[in-house]
C-alpha cells in the first residue's frame, strides 16, 4: 500500500514535471479549488484558476525553463487527511541566474487524491 508521504511525493514529482512541459492547464487536477498561493515575491493568488493562469503567463516567457520543487519533508495528520510538505524550490530562465528559496504546502485529500490546499514561497536566493 502507498504511503500518503510516498502519494505526495509523486504528485509532486508529476507537478514539476508538467511545469517543465509548460501546459497550464495540466496543473489543475492538482489544485484545491479554493488553493491560496503566496508566490516568492510575496504576491498573493487566491482559487485555481488565479494560480493556472500564473503559470500560464509564465510559461508564455520564452525564457522561462521551470521550477522544480524538491521535498525535504512530509507530515500527515493524525486522521490521515492533511499533510504538510516543506522543502526546497529553483526557479531557472535562459540568460540569468537562478531564483530559489523554501517552500511550505499544505496537502489534503479529497474523494481518495491529494491536493494542494495552500503554498508559501519564500524567495531567499534571487540569483544576482
Amino acid at each position: 500500500m502507498t504511503t500518503p508521504q510516498d502519494a505526495i511525493a509523486a504528485r509532486r514529482k508529476l507537478t514539476n514535471k508538467l511545469i517543465a512541459g509548460k501546459v497550464a492547464a495540466r496543473l489543475a487536477p492538482f489544485f484545491d479549488p479554493k488553493v491560496v498561493l503566496i508566490a516568492g515575491d510575496g504576491s498573493l493568488l487566491m482559487g485555481a484558476a488565479e494560480v493556472i493562469a500564473a503559470f500560464d503567463a509564465q510559461f508564455r516567457d520564452p525564457d522561462f525553463i521551470a521550477y522544480v520543487r524538491t521535498s525535504e519533508a512530509t507530515e500527515i495528520d493524525s486522521a490521515g487527511l492533511r499533510a504538510a510538505e516543506r522543502g526546497r524550490w529553483v526557479g531557472a530562465w535562459k540568460g540569468t541566474p537562478d531564483q530559489s528559496g523554501t517552500y511550505l504546502a499544505t496537502w489534503k485529500k479529497v474523494t481518495g487524491q491529494w491536493v494542494i490546499e495552500s503554498e508559501l514561497y519564500v524567495t531567499l536566493d534571487r540569483g544576482r
